[in-house]
């Protein structure tokens, strides 16, 4: 997918948002062209078409506005041969923490997409068939961590894919200039943090497979100076009972 194209892209999903909401236009054209992991989930095709997604941290719903703008898109036949088809979801629920974004999402879904204001560590997840945790889950202790993942895992049953993204801990420069910009966003957003609780990349692979995770690796650092890293991870199917 051309760059042009998917700025084009970002822009028509970007305009879900209502036209008095600026900051949440430009958040969103901003943050889908600048943050390469919605390409990517994209060009993968890591969430598969009629699947209940959970988006857990989901903030204004951008991962939402772009998977409905995609498949307008792709609807009208405007879309590049060399991409998977985008999936036109069974359903997408968000769990936010501030309510002002979650207006915000609401404003941008459509009858298939559900917001909810509430804390991952204790809101319900429901069933999902995907779940979606980008940079999120440092914001929360270590055995908080543990018990949401746990949820998760119970979430999703047999056959579930998980996509987390995580920052790669380390005494490198790209992880410190990852943890002062994510503070500086989080203070543009309102958020007051006292600590951050990251680990290296290796841990969270291990803590996955504990888990029963299959879990893929997908550095998700290019054309940035941060040291993010996502982790697709899948639960096995459920046995075939037939001979």
């Amino acid at each position: 997918m051309s760059e042009h194209f998917f700025r084009t892209l970002a822009w028509q999903a970007a305009r879900r948002y209502p036209a008095r909401e600026r900051f949440a236009r430009h958040f969103a054209y901003g943050k889908l062209t600048i943050d390469p992991v919605f390409a990517h989930l994209l060009a993968r095709g890591l969430i598969p078409a009629q699947a209940r997604v959970l988006d857990l941290g989901s903030g204004q719903g951008i991962l939402s506005a772009l998977l409905l703008a995609a498949h307008e898109r792709h609807r009208s036949g405007d879309w590049p041969e060399a991409w998977p088809a985008p999936p036109k979801l069974r359903g997408m629920r968000g769990i936010e923490l501030m309510h002002k974004d979650v207006e915000r999402a609401r404003h941008a879904g459509d009858a298939a997409t559900s917001f909810v204001c509430g804390d991952i560590r204790s809101t319900d997840f429901g069933a999902a068939d995907v779940v979606v945790i980008l940079d999120v889950l440092h914001y929360i202790d270590y055995a908080a961590q543990q018990d949401v993942l746990r949820r998760v895992r119970d979430a999703l049953g047999a056959g579930g894919v998980l996509i987390l993204r995580v920052g790669d801990e380390s005494g490198s420069l790209r992880f410190r200039i990852t943890v002062a910009v994510d503070r500086a966003i989080m203070r543009l957003r309102g958020h007051r943090l006292a600590r951050l609780h990251c680990k290296p990349l290796e841990q969270w692979k291990r803590e996955l497979t504990q888990l029963g995770f299959h879990v893929e690796v997908v550095p998700m650092s290019a054309g940035t100076p941060f040291a993010n890293a996502l982790l697709a991870a899948r639960l096995a199917p459920r046995p075939s009972l037939l001979p």
